[in-house]
């Protein structure tokens, strides 16, 4: 009877193990997924910051380029005056709006690896939770 009951012991530890370390393996796993999703999702978000710097840096620089013709041209005829500055305005305004725009962006980005933080303390805490 005592060796039954020692092997059955034996195989019952040896499949909580073996149950353990596929969890463990899990939850690694889907770990590094959503660290990897984060890496992604800043990616994305670099690129779009750049390109939205670059259009307002564009657009202020082509603005300025306009405006300066403006002031060279106030005294000709009237028509490019009006078309000077309402190509130079214009420019003006899509620049500030993409530079705000980016502004905004920088600011709301969230965190970095934010949902696999918030994971790990999900874990963290369903595992102080069983202690």
């Amino acid at each position: 009877m005592m060796t039954n009951q020692a092997k059955n012991t034996g195989k019952g530890l040896f499949e909580s193990l073996s149950a353990l370390s596929a969890t463990l393996v899990a939850m690694l796993y889907t770990r590094l997924d959503l660290l990897s999703l984060d890496l992604e999702e800043e990616r994305a978000h670099a690129t779009l910051q750049l390109v939205l710097a670059l259009t307002a840096l564009f657009f202020v620089g082509v603005g300025v380029v306009l405006a300066a013709l403006l002031l060279v041209v106030i005294y000709w005829e009237t028509q490019r005056v009006l078309v000077l500055g309402t190509l130079a305005g214009s420019f003006l305004v899509a620049g500030f709006v993409a530079g705000g725009f980016a502004l905004h962006k920088v600011r709301t980005k969230p965190r970095l690896f934010a949902a696999s933080l918030s994971e790990l303390h999900k874990d963290r805490q369903q595992l102080e939770s069983r202690e």
